[in-house]
């Protein structure tokens, strides 16, 4: 039994490895396309990250040790181009420093001022390296750190895997931050909501509301419908509930245009395509995170459809 069991570790090893490094490479190649989109769309310039000294490309698994270092400095001459890269052998090994009357052993990690050191001691008359880079293998992937040598700043620090769920989650949990802390503050905000119900009846309509309140749990604003009524105007009130999936649940009073103007004219009180007033209940269920939500409505006139909804979407340029 311990045998067959040696046997297996054995096999599975490799199997282990292999994913391993897999893993890593598909790490650089979206670090390698993050960067490269980035210094395309201007959110760096390369001019101010370059020349760059590399301070540390080390791996962190005995099988990657041959093959990691050159893998992550193959990416980073790809990003940044060979002539923009120099290489510090000395960054990682200990350091001995000697000056008369002094006698100095580093084998801490490197501080600006001394990769700054370093690089006056070896670039020759090339111009002073401006940042520094870190791109060392975890166990996710790979972890990027870009420090500038003039005053310490970082410039970039982020860790990369194959499907980049770590800067997706990062993301989100930023956003998650500012939006409790906007609650905490009883910050309103804006929110347009896009509601089509078609089966078994029709409701087309599109909101524009202000979230307020302590809670920030209410939402009213203002209506405009296409479909039941044709061509109405409103105003629109829903309370959300956090704790039942975040469901909307609210109605709309409409005015019907068409009849209002032709009353208006007459001075008979006539329903031409709908009555004067319309009201309409609403109940949405958002999808999960995403912009949508199935939506039932409901209204005076006998109506009752299931649709979804479209939520913050901007139509036009000018709308909220």
């Amino acid at each position: 039994m311990l045998l067959a069991r040696l046997v297996l570790l054995a096999a599975l090893l490799p199997m282990t490895a292999f994913a391993q490094r897999e893993t890593t490479r598909e790490a650089l190649s979206r670090f390698e396309e993050t960067l490269a989109m980035r210094l395309e769309d201007g959110a760096f310039v390369a001019k101010d990250l370059t020349p760059t000294i590399i301070v540390s490309v080390t791996p962190a698994f005995e099988e990657s040790r041959a093959w990691y270092p050159t893998e992550a400095l193959a990416t980073l001459v790809r990003v940044f181009g060979a002539a923009s890269l120099r290489s510090c052998e000395a960054c990682m090994a200990p350091r001995l420093y000697v000056e008369q009357g002094k006698l100095e052993h580093f084998t801490t990690n490197l501080g600006t001022a001394e990769i700054t050191r370093l690089d006056e001691q070896s670039r020759g008359s090339a111009t002073p390296a401006r940042t520094a880079i870190w791109l060392d293998e975890t166990v996710e992937g790979v972890s990027l750190r870009i420090i500038d040598l003039k005053n310490g700043r970082i410039v970039l620090a982020e860790n990369f895997d194959p499907s980049l769920t770590e800067a997706a989650r990062t993301r989100g949990n930023f956003a998650l931050a500012r939006e409790l802390d906007r609650r905490a503050r009883g910050d309103s905000l804006t929110h347009t909501f896009i509601d089509v119900t078609m089966y078994p009846g029709q409701h087309v309509s599109l909101d524009w509301t202000e979230q307020w309140g302590d809670t920030n749990a209410n939402l009213s604003g203002v209506s405009m419908s296409f479909f039941d009524p044709v061509l109405g105007v409103g105003a629109a009130y829903y309370r959300v509930v956090p704790r039942a999936l975040n469901i909307m649940v609210g109605a709309k009073v409409l005015l019907s245009v068409p009849t209002a103007v032709f009353s208006g004219i007459t001075g008979e009180s006539q329903q031409i395509i709908d009555p004067l007033l319309t009201g309409v209940l609403m109940v949405r269920v958002p999808i999960l995170r995403s912009n949508y939500a199935v939506t039932l409505s409901a209204s005076t006139n006998g109506r009752i459809g299931v649709g979804f909804s479209l939520m913050n979407l901007t139509l036009l340029p000018f709308l909220p």
